[in-house]
């Protein structure tokens, strides 16, 4: 029977005494190497070099590592600080949890939690709740606030961004990487249907600011550099409001 944890910060704190001494056994050298920048040729024979991954073992180590308490039981998270998981790309899940293993993610709280589970995790384990949560249905009507931008945002704004870019400004169309029904694109570029639409934000900024920097050919920093907080709010909205992701 899998129990859910009552206390978000007893398990918190459980998952931080848990790590402490697993993170203790990574030498310096290795931690300094293993946080390089990916290229795309480096990501791509990592992510191939993974075992398969199996759904059903994903959902143990799922229940193992206490996930559910930040990201959901089925992988929709029931707060509005951490991503839905739930019918992502299961090659994108695996890169974050390799990049917050690496220490390559580290840019904030919330990542230094992860970095502490992550680092506990194998290969396998990686795969196995990757592809879990990639089984998982696309979230849909999940009471998350929408933000809202000022003026108003329009719906039209966020479909020409995503199907047209902007050559105006060198923008090039969201769908180009994510697919044109937020789907996701080939290895790092992630499923962005239904995804909490205050994390996108924090993490468009997170890009534009130079905070998160694990993007194998700089290509996200680029492109949320030359947005508005409007635009990226617009398209916060237009992707969780979407009805369907195809994995």
């Amino acid at each position: 029977m899998t129990l859910i944890p009552r206390s978000l910060p007893s398990v918190l704190a459980t998952l931080l005494l848990m790590a402490g001494s697993a993170s203790l056994h990574a030498s310096e050298p290795e931690a300094a190497k293993a946080a390089q920048p990916w290229t795309p040729a480096t990501l791509r024979q990592t992510l191939a070099q993974l075992p398969a991954g199996d759904a059903k073992r994903g959902e143990q180590v799922h229940t193992h590592f206490m996930c559910a308490s930040c990201h959901g039981e089925r992988g929709v998270a029931p707060t509005l600080n951490w991503p839905h998981l739930a019918g992502q790309k299961a090659a994108y899940t695996a890169k974050m949890m390799l990049d917050y293993q690496s220490g390559l993610r580290r840019e904030g709280r919330r990542a230094e939690l992860m970095y502490d589970i992550a680092v506990m995790m194998t290969p396998q384990q990686i795969a196995d709740v990757s592809a879990f949560y990639a089984v998982q249905p696309v979230p849909r009507d999940d009471g998350t606030p929408r933000p809202q931008a000022q003026p108003a945002p329009r719906d039209m704004d966020a479909r020409l961004l995503v199907r047209k870019g902007d050559p105006t400004r060198l923008i090039t169309p969201c769908a180009s990487c994510h697919g044109v029904v937020g789907q996701g694109g080939s290895r790092e570029a992630p499923a962005l249907a239904g995804q909490n639409p205050l994390y996108f934000v924090r993490t468009m900024l997170d890009y534009q600011g130079g905070v998160r920097n694990n993007d194998s050919a700089k290509g996200m920093r680029v492109f949320a550099h030359k947005l508005t907080r409007g635009e990226i709010e617009t398209l916060a909205r237009y992707y969780a409001d979407l009805p369907t992701g195809k994995k």
